[in-house]
Formats: C-alpha cells, structure tokens, sequence
C-alpha cells in the first residue's frame, strides 16, 4: 500500500515528518537542522506527495510522539499501539523492529542483545544495520539500543550520537556511569 500524505508537526527536539497511508504510519522522521530541512527530507521521501491534513490516528500518532519526546517524568510513553506499514521492509528488519518496539522509555539494550532476544547470535551488526535504516524513529525507538562496547553506538537521525543521548536523556535512561549526560 503506498503513501497517501505526509505532514510536518513541532516536537521539543523539532519539526518532525509522519507520512501515511489509509491503515498505517508509513514514515516517521525526526528532526532535521530546522523545519524547512524537515519539509525537504519529506519532499525528497515522497515528491509526488504535498503536505496534507492528517486522519484521526495519524493526529493520535502525533500527539503521542510529541508526549514522548516532551519527557514529562513518570509518564513513560509506550508507541507500540501505533500501527506500522511495514509493506517493502526486509523481514529481518520487520523482526528487530517489532522486538525494538517492546524496549520500554527509559531502558535499553544492546545490539548484541537484540540479535539473542531473535534468536541469531552473532548478528549484533546486522541489527544496527536494520536499526539505520528505520523509517519509524522514534515509533520503533532505535535510540535505545546501544553498542556494547561504546555504550552508545551509532545514530544516522541529525544531530547523531547528540540526539540520540538526548531521547534517552529524556526518558529517564541511565547507563555507562555517572557523567554521561553531563
């Protein structure tokens, strides 16, 4: 099923992008350097789209996000109600998304963990691989999963390791030792 509209809508961290079809989330994108950067990625995503007025669940994805990304704490945000087009994602990736999907705010695992948890030890980078090229962040959170020996890894969203610390950093994450948010 292919994209029917997308949308741009302000976040704490930015403007985000959310495209859609008639059932499903087809792409959500995080902030770029500034709204107009965000309008771009979409139009270079989808340019036989314009912006559009959203559907109900689509504005229920919005207002979710925005709540996650606003950090209030003790109100851990949980997006797996949120539905997904995965029609044209790889099979494996769908695997480590919906697993990725189940990481609660606040905790995370490593991508060696990931790979166990599916069942393919020794695929920690296959699972990073997967996770960069996730059109859903932060719907499937691949900020929570970290390198095992960086404490961190990577994260292709702009801003890169910053942003990614910073969504953590939002949802009450603590790992690697004092002074990592610091």
């Amino acid at each position: 099923m292919s994209t029917l509209a997308y949308a741009l809508f302000p976040t704490p961290l930015g403007y985000c992008g959310i495209a859609w079809n008639s059932r499903a989330l087809t792409c959500v994108q995080l902030p770029e350097t500034d709204q107009a950067a965000t309008r771009r990625c979409m139009a270079r995503r989808f340019p036989e789209l314009e912006e559009s007025t959203h559907p109900s669940f689509v504005q229920e994805a919005i207002a979710a996000i925005t709540a996650l990304l606003e950090g209030h704490p003790g109100e851990p945000r949980d997006l797996t109600h949120l539905p997904l087009d995965m029609e044209g994602v790889p099979p494996f990736h769908q695997r480590v998304y919906e697993l990725a999907r189940r990481i609660q705010p606040g905790e995370t695992l490593t991508y060696g963990e990931v790979a166990q948890r599916l069942g393919e030890p020794g695929a920690a980078r296959a699972v990073g691989q997967a996770l960069g090229a996730n059109p859903f962040a932060p719907v499937v959170p691949c900020h929570r999963v970290l390198g095992a020996l960086t404490g961190t890894g990577g994260f292709s969203a702009h801003g890169g390791l910053q942003t990614k610390l910073k969504m953590l950093e939002i949802e009450g994450a603590r790992f690697g030792g004092p002074g990592l948010f610091d």
